[in-house]
């Protein structure tokens, strides 16, 4: 019986660095895990996001665009915050800068 109090004992003795190191060994997984989604994740959304606020601010009048609602127009007006937008012959619209997700490409013509 002895032994057996002496085997619990010796247990508990050698389980107390492993508890006191347990919070510092799930630091390292969990800061390894972050980086990993920043990396792959966050930094490319970012990088997307500073390129289409770019190509928003270098939009002019004349400019063929895409809008998130699936419209394509043509810019007449560029203003501070808004576009005026032709989206059929004498039918202009206002809409958000924000709203526009690219510019439209011209098709290629198509020979005959």
């Amino acid at each position: 019986m002895n032994s057996m109090i002496l085997f619990a004992q010796a247990a508990q003795e050698a389980a107390k660095p492993a508890a006191q190191q347990g919070g510092m060994g799930m630091l390292v997984p969990m800061l390894l895990i972050f980086a990993i989604f920043y990396f792959m994740m966050i930094r490319p959304q970012q990088r997307k996001e500073k390129e289409r606020r770019k190509m928003i601010e270098e939009l002019r009048a004349g400019a063929k665009v895409v809008f998130a609602g699936g419209f394509i127009g043509t810019i007449k007006e560029s203003r501070d915050k808004t576009f005026l937008i032709e989206i059929a012959p004498g039918v202009s619209v206002e809409v958000a800068r924000a709203s526009v997700s690219g510019v439209a490409e011209e098709p290629a013509p198509v020979a005959k």
